[in-house]
């Protein structure tokens, strides 16, 4: 999968792309990751990518030209076209998924107030948030959507079943897990995953992990990774 970054912050990006998981992803080319200074797509001497807002109000937003000119330059045909944004489906794993499918992603990593809404109109952009909170800009959330759709690209992780026993993956949030020692201050590791008798310890993971999702996230119960609720960043 390609992945192109729009941003005025390059520099954010590659310590989290040359790290860890991604890191090797990019090593190994599963994943062809670009990232594009927005400024370079402008016509003024100032290289000006904001401007003030029509009818007032506080802050800059971006302004259409330079970012719908980047997004030609770089959208090879059938490549998807995001924008970390407020107003945003919510990132799951069922987007993750969806996304790890496409041949490729060009995300665009907003500062300031927002975009000017010809942005969207034009590129076609999907707008997708983290969550309900607020970032200084989405070069962080688009991190983010690459990282958790990147898992699901097969050879990515060093198994290919990682990705499905998260959480999530089933629906439901992972249980707990035990390494070495067998005990520590008094704490003993079950001992059904001391049994050796793998059908239990997998019927006993799924009932942890029923329990723990209906104790801190009722709502997967209820469907709640297929629902879509406003987000931001």
């Amino acid at each position: 999968m390609r992945v192109d970054f729009l941003t005025i912050f390059p520099e954010m990006f590659w310590p989290a792309l040359n790290s860890g998981v991604i890191g090797r992803a990019v090593d190994s080319g599963l994943l062809d990751v670009r990232v594009h200074q927005l400024r370079d797509y402008t016509a003024d001497k100032h290289r000006k990518v904001d401007d003030k807002p029509y009818g007032g109000g506080p802050g800059m937003v971006f302004r259409p030209e330079p970012v719908v000119i980047a997004v030609e330059a770089v959208r090879a045909p059938g490549g998807r076209v995001l924008v970390m944004s407020p107003q945003g489906r919510p990132l799951n794993d069922v987007l993750a998924r969806e996304l790890a499918l496409e041949s490729q992603l060009v995300i665009i990593a907003g500062r300031y107030e927002g975009y000017d809404e010809r942005i969207i109109t034009l590129t076609g952009a999907e707008e997708v948030s983290i969550g309900d909170f607020v970032l200084s800009g989405g070069e962080l959330a688009a991190l983010v959507v690459v990282d958790a759709a990147a898992r699901f690209l097969p050879g990515v992780l060093g198994s290919d079943e990682s990705a499905l026993a998260d959480s999530f993956g089933a629906g439901l949030l992972e249980g707990p897990q035990y390494t070495r020692p067998e005990v520590f201050r008094g704490i003993r590791v079950p001992e059904v995953l001391l049994s050796g008798d793998h059908e239990h310890v997998r019927q006993w993971r799924l009932e942890q992990a029923r329990l723990r999702t209906l104790e801190r996230r009722r709502d997967l119960l209820n469907g709640g990774l297929t629902a879509g609720n406003d987000g931001k960043e």
